[in-house]
Order: C-alpha cells, then sequence, then structure tokens
C-alpha cells in the first residue's frame, strides 16, 4: 500500500536513468521523451555540462536563504535581464509561485494607484497553477472544483478575443492588469495570434494596466526564441517563468519592466528557498548551454520537422481537426478523447501527453536531434491512424 498522497494517476512504470531525449525503466526498456517532464528538461536528461556544474555547486553551497546576498542570483537576474529587456526580477521555486507574484505585484500596483478592489483580466481554457489564487485565475472548473470559495478579483473573457477585453475596458474601472499565457499549454497548445498580442499590450499602455505574460512553459527556448513576446516584437510589464528554466531543477521567476519593477519593497513578497546557489547554477548553466548550443535554432528547425511530418502523415485522416503550436511546443487535436494513446505510446517506448481530453501534446527537450525528431513522427502518426480508425467507445449515460 502506497503511503503517497493520491493526487496523481500515475503510469506504471518508473524511470532509473536517461540521457539526451531518452529514459530507461527499471526493466531496462528505452523511451524517447517527447514530454520532457512537461517542458522542464530543456536540455534533455544528464547532461554532461549541467551535471558537472550541479555537482560543483552542491560541493560548495546548496542553501544560505535570502536573509544575504546570493551572487548566482544576482547573477542569474543579470542575464535574464539581458535576454528579456525586462528590468529585474523576484525568484521562487515554481510556476504557481510565480504567478503568485505576478498576482500580489498587480494589486499592489492597483492599490498604488488608488483602485479600492483591483482586478485582474484572464482566459478563459488558461492554467496559472494550483495555489488558490492561481486556480482561481486558472480557466477550468475541473481545477477548481470542490475548492470553493475562490479567490475574488479576476474577469474572465475569452482567448484571442481582443474585442470583448476593449468591452471590459469601457466599462469596468477597478482592471489594473491582463494575465495571459502567449500559448495555453494545458488549454490544448492554443496559441495566441501575434497581432492579439499587440493588441492587447496597445490597449493596457492606454488603460494604464499592466501586461502580465505567464511564460512559464512556453519560455525559456521553446518557440525558437527565448519567450514568445519577442515573435511579436513588444515589452510586457511583467512576465512569470518556471519549468524549462533549470533544466529540472526546482526554480521559478517573475520578471517586471518600468513602473512594475519598482512595485515590491522589502516585506511584499519572500521565499524560503527561492533563488538559492543550487537552483541559480542550474538556470545559468541551462540559458548557457542553449547560448552555446544553437538550442533556440534547433527548436524551431525540429520544431518544423515534427511539425510538418506529422501534417503530411495525417492529411485527410478523419478525425484530425488541427496540429498547430510553435517550436517544440505542438498540439495534435483530434475529433474525441484520446487520453488511451499515452499507454498505446508507451506501449512503443514514445512519451507523450493528452491535455484538454482530445489535444495530444508534444515538448521534447531542445536537445533534440533530426533523427529524434523524425521518430517521433514515424511512431506517433501510425497510433493516431490505427486510433481514429477504431470505433469510437462511448459510455452509456446512467439513468
Amino acid at each position: 500500500m502506497s503511503h503517497l498522497m493520491n493526487t496523481y494517476a500515475r503510469l506504471p512504470l518508473a524511470f532509473t536513468r536517461g540521457e539526451g531525449v531518452w529514459l530507461w525503466d527499471e526493466a531496462g526498456g528505452r523511451y524517447l521523451d517527447a514530454l520532457a517532464g512537461i517542458a522542464v528538461n530543456t536540455l534533455g536528461h544528464a547532461h554532461p555540462r549541467l551535471t558537472r556544474v550541479l555537482a560543483e555547486q552542491i560541493g560548495r553551497l546548496i542553501h544560505t536563504s535570502n536573509l544575504y546576498r546570493i551572487k548566482a542570483q544576482e547573477e542569474l537576474a543579470a542575464k535574464l535581464a539581458s535576454i528579456s529587456g525586462m528590468d529585474n526580477a523576484f525568484f521562487c521555486n515554481s510556476g504557481c509561485e510565480a504567478n503568485e507574484a505576478a498576482i500580489k505585484l498587480a494589486r499592489l500596483a492597483g492599490h498604488n494607484r488608488g483602485i479600492e478592489s483591483p482586478s485582474i483580466i484572464v482566459m478563459e481554457h488558461a492554467f496559472h497553477g494550483r495555489t488558490l489564487a492561481t486556480l482561481s485565475a486558472t480557466g477550468s472548473r475541473k481545477v477548481q472544483a470542490g475548492f470553493e470559495p475562490l479567490v475574488s478579483g479576476f474577469v474572465r473573457v475569452p482567448f484571442n478575443d481582443i474585442e470583448t477585453v476593449r468591452q471590459v475596458a469601457a466599462r469596468n474601472t477597478s482592471v489594473a492588469a491582463v494575465l495571459v499565457e502567449p500559448i495555453q499549454g494545458e488549454g490544448g497548445i492554443n496559441v495566441s495570434a501575434l497581432e492579439y498580442l499587440r493588441a492587447l499590450r496597445e490597449l493596457c499602455d492606454r488603460q494604464g494596466w499592466l501586461l502580465m505574460l505567464d511564460e512559464v512553459q512556453c519560455g525559456i527556448g521553446r518557440t525558437g526564441k527565448w519567450f514568445v513576446y519577442q515573435h511579436a516584437g513588444f515589452l510586457p510589464d511583467v512576465m512569470t517563468l518556471a519549468k524549462g528554466l533549470g533544466s529540472g531543477v526546482p526554480i521559478g521567476a517573475c520578471l517586471a519592466r518600468g513602473p512594475a519593477a519598482a512595485v515590491f519593497k522589502p516585506g511584499s513578497h519572500g521565499s524560503t528557498f527561492g533563488g538559492n546557489p543550487l537552483a541559480c547554477a542550474a538556470a545559468l548553466e541551462t540559458l548557457r548551454i542553449v547560448e552555446d548550443e544553437g538550442l533556440l535554432e534547433n527548436a524551431l528547425a525540429m520544431g518544423a520537422i515534427i511539425r510538418d511530418g506529422l501534417a503530411a502523415e495525417l492529411a485527410g485522416v478523419p478525425g484530425v481537426r488541427e496540429i498547430r503550436g510553435r517550436g517544440l511546443m505542438l498540439g495534435i487535436e483530434l475529433e474525441r478523447a484520446c487520453g488511451d494513446l499515452v499507454n498505446r505510446a508507451l506501449d512503443r517506448g514514445l512519451l507523450i501527453n493528452v491535455t484538454m481530453d482530445n489535444v495530444i501534446r508534444l515538448l521534447p527537450p531542445l536537445v533534440i536531434a533530426e533523427s529524434e525528431a523524425r521518430q517521433v513522427v514515424a511512431t506517433l502518426a501510425p497510433l493516431v491512424r490505427e486510433f481514429l480508425a477504431r470505433p469510437e467507445v462511448r459510455v452509456a449515460a446512467k439513468g
């Protein structure tokens, strides 16, 4: 009997080692990892440079707390500012913590402007985390159910719909910020139009709102640029990061720019573990390796191989709605629930994920090679065709 809380529907295997995009289970079975720990393992598994840096850091210092200066934290903040155009950073341990920081920052900024009850515009199908504030901002009743009363102060609008945001602006004077994922990961790999992001930037400037981008899943090079907003050619006021930033070592960050960068003061926010020497060493080396190995360019090239390959193999297949995404953040939407494909892919040595019941999600490590990208296509496309060729099994409702 397991002594673990029953919070995960785990697959029936455990991995013992990894190398690059490959993982091995206890029985010696090998799997191509097209999920990367849910966009976490930017450098794949056991990258020699990263493992060496982590071992050296553990031998020197793991943790001291934020009562003292942390040199690696200062270096990481400077590096992130350099590649993002932002001004400063607050470090924490996860994406939901980074989003909590952004929510608190927006509320404090709103109060500083004289707004008695500041609100934040959020999107349908968004996912920002599982803490009480971030699940309240999340657009999923499945995530929220049973945890009421939810945190108030969120105004929900459709994703990719600038007109509805403009309507809110015309009638709601309590808005302090907009919080949006440039690509909704858990929501089904829904890609925002670049024109929509630019229109949000323009509207926020006009209204005096903060534009806050949740790049927890789509940031750190996954789409071929460091951050999605760089495809659109503007800067946000606040950006949140985590997942791929530490290549498996937990770290999150809330970055800010301009007036937003001066909102927090000592005592406004904090974290015991956030930005400790080990986590910052992992993040710094991750960023260096991404640059040194040309992984931004690789994400674009390998993403195109996978997307174009799947599009060719699945062209005209009944039941395939759309193949979408940017770089190495891809989704294949089917016309019916396809969670069973996770186990079928596992049987053929491929790790994938299904979100929103009918979207196959692919998030390979940025180090994936061309032969491995083509293997993803060669393994997954026949599985999808076989799955869709079988009659759909419907569960009758209980009367």
